[in-house]
Order: structure tokens, then C-alpha cells, then sequence
């Protein structure tokens, strides 16, 4: 860790990418690592989070909290998607300010950029064309997150910065059937169809849409690299461009079809697949560009298979 790291407050711990970050900033060196469950602390609660942030005065912050989900929760639960991920990253953003801490590592997504953004999506790309109607709402949520640490850093001087993750998937994600992403929907479907011996499995779209995903602890190492810069690198990594967000992904795209062929041969299901053409696809391709990220010695290190291997034997280890 930099030595402005003694302590780091990690806002949503406990959910996938926390499980694999938290050991990665521990073993890196960090003096104070500081977590709440969400019993402990409820981050929509303004007084509370004021109260928090006063009491144990982090050095850094990294935000993961937030409501999140795959294409039918975004699609079945708007109105809370955008209602909860507002309320979280504003208070905890707020108090960060009020607490003068100056580095924070604020969590987004790729749905962030435009539905026909150009393949590999830039950081540029950000606000230049209309979102996947699917989940805009999730999407404006995290953009305003960003315009909040843009519009802090150029009133305040703070240097909160965005990491943008490809669809992103391993141990300890969300498995519940109908709120979870296509990764852990699609291992937790053929694993339930596989012990009761279905013939098919329905699943929506065409399969054709392609998709880049990213293993959980290559993001967390990527969050852990950008923790270490010192306040040097960090700030040129801001000032590259217009708004304070850096892509990470693992540069590798599979259409949803040939996933559910890899996901099916995983976990032994032998029955038909039976595609719902009635149902959306979304964005028909989400690559980016992670070149800034690689630029600093960042390189994924977890192909799809073994990942899809380790995320599979975690959940039936589970059942």
C-alpha cells in the first residue's frame, strides 16, 4: 500500500469481489484493513455512515457496496436499482469528503457505456451515446457515482477514482435464481437440471450476444495495483482522461451460447438447450479497452475454463 494506506475502509466486503479483495490488501501490507456487514452498518442510513466515517477516519476507501444483479433482476427491480446504488454511493462519497479522505477506489461496470459504443469500449466512450434499456437504471447510477468523484476532485482536490470491471464472476458471487448474472444463473440452472435429470433447459435470448468476463481475484489484484501507486501515478492515471475511470477486463470475449455449451459440459447436464427468442439479448458485445490498466503491469491471470471450474466447485460444494 501506499503510505497514505494506513488504514482502508472496504465498503461491501462481503460480497463477491470483497471475498477476493480483502486477503490481497491484507497480504500486501496494508497497517489497518476496516469492514462492516451490512447488520453493522447500513450505508442508505446518511447519519450512520456520517457517524462511522468520524469515528474510525480511513485513509482510503474502496466502494463495492451496491445493489446489484443480472439482466432480469436490472429488467424486474428499476426503481430499486437506481434508489439503493444512489443512496449508498452518496453517503458513503459525502462522508469520504467530510472525513478529508483523499483516495478513493469507487467500483462501476460496464453497462456504464453506451449500448453501440465502439468494440473495445474506451474510457472515452462514457455519456457519448443511449444505454442498454435493459439496465439503464442500474447504469445511471454508477455514472453518477462517477460525475460525484469527477465533480469532488475539481471542487475539493480529492483523487477518487473509478475502476470499470467486465462482467465478473467466481466464488462467493450471487447464485439466486433470479437475481443473479449469467455466469453463476447459468452454473446454478444446469447444475439443478443435471441432478434431476430435466431434458432441457430454457434459457432467453439468442445466445449470440458476446460477452468479456473477468475472474474476481484478477479485478482484485487490478484494485490492489491502483492502491499502490503513489500519489504521483495515481494522479496521472486521473488527468488521462476526461472522467476519473480506468477499464478492466480480460480482453477475451465468448458468446452466451458457447458459454452455456462450456457451462453445460462442466456440470454434466446432457439434456437439449432451447433458446427463448422472445426474450431480450442486451448489448450485443461489451469488450473495452484495458490498455491504461495493462500499462501498468496489470495482465489477467485466470482463462475462462479454470475460472468457471473454481466458481463451480465452490457453489456445489455449497448444496
Amino acid at each position: 500500500m501506499t503510505t497514505r494506506a494506513k488504514t482502508i475502509y472496504v465498503a461491501g466486503h462481503t460480497g463477491l469481489v470483497g471475498h477476493a479483495l480483502c486477503p490481497q490488501i491484507q497480504a500486501a501490507g496494508c497497517a489497518r484493513l476496516v469492514v462492516r456487514t451490512h447488520q453493522e452498518l447500513e450505508l442508505t442510513d446518511q447519519a450512520a455512515v456520517d457517524a462511522f466515517f468520524a469515528a474510525e477516519r480511513p485513509d482510503s476507501v474502496v466502494l463495492l457496496a451496491g445493489r446489484v444483479g443480472g439482466i432480469l433482476a436490472n429488467n424486474t427491480y428499476p426503481g430499486d436499482f437506481i434508489e439503493q446504488n444512489l443512496l449508498i454511493q452518496t453517503n458513503v462519497l459525502r462522508a469520504a469528503l467530510r472525513a478529508h479522505v483523499r483516495r478513493l477506489l469507487f467500483f462501476g461496470s460496464v453497462c456504464i457505456y453506451p449500448r453501440e459504443a465502439a468494440v473495445p469500449v474506451r474510457e472515452a466512450a462514457l455519456l457519448t451515446g443511449p444505454l442498454e434499456a435493459t439496465n439503464d437504471a442500474y447504469a445511471v447510477a454508477k455514472i453518477a457515482g462517477i460525475l460525484q468523484c469527477h465533480a469532488y476532485n475539481r471542487q475539493h482536490g480529492t483523487q477518487y477514482l473509478g475502476l470499470m470491471p467486465a462482467n465478473l464472476y467466481g466464488p462467493h458471487d450471487n447464485f439466486h435464481p433470479h437475481d443473479a448474472h449469467v455466469i453463476p444463473a447459468l452454473l446454478r440452472r444446469f447444475h439443478e437440471a443435471a441432478q434431476r435429470g430435466d431434458a432441457s433447459v430454457t434459457l432467453c435470448g439468442t445466445g449470440a450476444p458476446r460477452r468479456e468476463f473477468l475472474f474476481a481475484d484478477d479485478l482484485a489484484r487490478a484494485a490492489v495495483q491502483l492502491l499502490q501507486l503513489d500519489d504521483a501515478a495515481w494522479g496521472a492515471l486521473l488527468a488521462e482522461s476526461r472522467y476519473p475511470i480506468v477499464n478492466a477486463g480480460s480482453g477475451e470475449e465468448v458468446t452466451i451460447r458457447d458459454l452455456a455449451e462450456q457451462i453445460r459440459a462442466l456440470t454434466g447436464f446432457r439434456g437439449e438447450i432451447v433458446w427463448d427468442t422472445t426474450k431480450p439479448d442486451g448489448t450485443p458485445s461489451r469488450m473495452m479497452d484495458s490498455t491504461r490498466m495493462r500499462r501498468l503491469g496489470w495482465q489477467p491471470l485466470v482463462p475462462l475454463s479454470a475460472g468457471l471450474a473454481q466458481a463451480y466447485r465452490w457453489f456445489a460444494g455449497r448444496k
